[in-house]
């Protein structure tokens, strides 16, 4: 569960960086308008980003667990913070903070899920 909480993470936070690598057809299908990003991966997870100045609303749904979620990202400066909640009552909070090229980043989530771990651009997470 750690596992995939730090994926789901890394996955819309670099998606959220870098939109137009999420749009690779291997990675997964998007469409895209000027403030709403909606993709499907080949798994069939389908998940949307919604840009509102500082602001990106994310929703989703995880094929594998069956469940629908929702985080709101909210951006001060060099820090994000980030909430979300799922269908099935689980329920997130963390902090993205960049320094340079490195990110360091905090969750923990209601399912008993937490991580503090730090990526940089030249070494990866």
């Amino acid at each position: 569960m750690n596992r995939t909480w730090k994926c789901l993470f890394l996955s819309f936070g670099f998606s959220i960086a870098h939109v137009a690598s999420a749009q690779i057809p291997t990675l997964a299908s998007c469409t895209r308008s000027a403030n709403l990003l909606a993709c499907v991966d080949a798994d069939g997870n389908a998940y949307s980003v919604n840009t509102v100045g500082n602001t990106l609303y994310l929703r989703g749904f995880e094929k594998e667990g069956r469940r629908y979620w929702a985080q709101t990202n909210s951006r001060f400066g060099q820090l994000t913070f980030f909430t979300g909640v799922a269908s099935n009552g689980e329920a997130w909070v963390g902090y993205t903070r960049r320094v340079g090229w490195t990110t360091i980043n905090r969750f923990s989530s209601s399912g008993g899920s937490s991580a503090k771990f730090t990526c940089s651009r030249l070494t990866g997470c």
